[in-house]
């Protein structure tokens, strides 16, 4: 996808999470260009936030990959979307892959992540890679526009999330598992949390890295942003556009893939 002058038209979403069918353009979350090789044959996936955007990008590529995958979403308001990423997974699963799994799910409480990985084991017996990406983000010019109720729900799903998420999952995971959490390229140099636990789990063979990604077009966009804003969005950087969700899965493959990336862990990839 080459550089170049880019706008999208002008487009609002009221409420999040946003949803992919009804942005213009959809998000592109595959490529001709891309190649499987089966790099994660025989692999179980968890992708949480995987019904649109870099998720759904990320589930296709770990199912092209040979991966059974599992992705989350919220119940009664992404439904349309994870339906049809489930139809992509299918289309795109290998054959000694099991049945893609969707599961609804408000990942910011304990007990609704210990079902979500207990509905995974249950039906895979395992967990290899577990990919946290669910999100929310909301624009905010000073701290008095962020009450307590918006705070909460940014906290619970951009960060308790990760934490419920990787304690259960860590029961069934292995020797050459992989943990990789997406960030975001902003608060990039304040957030050693996937340091941290890479150095807690490397003894145990288990990988944790992220994937800081830059502007990227996804739901989160219209829903965050202003139709003025979503339209310029992306033209800042050095490539004047914003990238696609399938520009950033190939990040959450070789992560994920133990011949691509056995020696790295503790790291953050920059596809900005």
């Amino acid at each position: 996808m080459a550089s170049g002058n880019q706008q999208f038209p002008p487009q609002k979403q009221e409420a999040q999470p946003g949803k992919e069918h009804v942005m213009e353009p959809t998000p592109q979350f595959t490529s001709h260009d891309y190649k499987p090789s089966n790099k994660l044959r025989g692999k179980v996936a968890l992708v949480t936030g995987g019904d649109s955007g870099i998720g759904r990008a990320v589930a296709h590529c770990y199912a092209l990959e040979g991966a059974t995958v599992a992705f989350t979403y919220v119940k009664s308001q992404e439904e349309k979307d994870a339906q049809e990423t489930l139809e992509i997974l299918r289309e795109a699963k290998t054959s000694d892959a099991k049945d893609p799994m969707a599961i609804s799910a408000d990942l910011g409480f304990d007990e609704n992540c210990k079902r979500v990985v207990d509905e995974v084991v249950n039906a895979y017996g395992k967990i290899d890679i577990l990919v946290n990406n669910a999100a929310v983000q909301y624009k905010a010019g000073s701290v008095e526009e962020i009450d307590e109720e918006r705070l909460e729900r940014v906290f619970r799903t951009n960060i308790f999330s990760h934490f419920f998420m990787t304690r259960h999952s860590l029961r069934h995971m292995n020797e050459g598992s992989a943990i990789i959490n997406t960030t975001s390229v902003e608060p990039l140099w304040h957030s050693p949390e996937a340091r941290g636990l890479a150095l807690q789990l490397v003894e145990r063979g288990i990988r944790v890295n992220g994937v800081a990604p830059g502007p990227i077009w996804t739901p989160l966009i219209p829903s965050s942003f202003s139709e003025e804003e979503s339209a310029q969005f992306g033209s800042e950087v050095p490539m004047k556009r914003a990238g696609q969700p399938i520009e950033v899965a190939p990040c959450y493959v070789f992560l994920a893939c133990n011949h691509c990336s056995s020696y790295i862990t503790g790291q953050v990839l920059h596809p900005n």
